[in-house]
């Protein structure tokens, strides 16, 4: 199988050894993803809007490997502050609703840079 790495050309990709995304076979990694691009400037002010980023972020990723987001077969989301729970997973649902992944949400102590939320994502293409 070819490994394909799907980088967005991050200063943090190249310092940590990571990559966006991985495509091996038919199968779609996607790495950790928070609301900041490339420069590492966050974007959105709440935990909603930074999850209407991550995940524009996770279809462009997805994309560049050749999949989209209804190829998405588990999702992990994970929030600073649980009372962000329900903003978060409203807008999960709003975008991905319909594709009904595997999901998991937890609460986690903190994020780089300050962020609010982190999602990272597994698809299968065609699945």
């Amino acid at each position: 199988m070819n490994r394909q790495n799907i980088s967005s050309h991050t200063p943090r990709e190249q310092l940590a050894g990571y990559s966006r995304a991985v495509r091996l076979g038919n199968a779609v990694y996607v790495s950790g993803t928070t609301a900041s691009d490339e420069q590492g400037v966050g974007h959105g002010e709440d935990a909603a809007g930074q999850t209407r980023y991550i995940l524009r972020k996770i279809e462009s990723a997805l994309g560049e490997a050749g999949a989209s987001l209804s190829d998405i077969v588990r999702a992990r989301v994970y929030v600073v502050n649980m009372d962000d729970w329900e903003a978060v997973a409203r807008i999960h649902g709003e975008v991905l609703g319909s594709v009904r992944p595997a999901n998991t949400l937890v609460q986690i102590a903190g994020l780089v840079g300050g962020r609010l939320v982190e999602i990272e994502a597994d698809a299968i293409i065609g699945g």
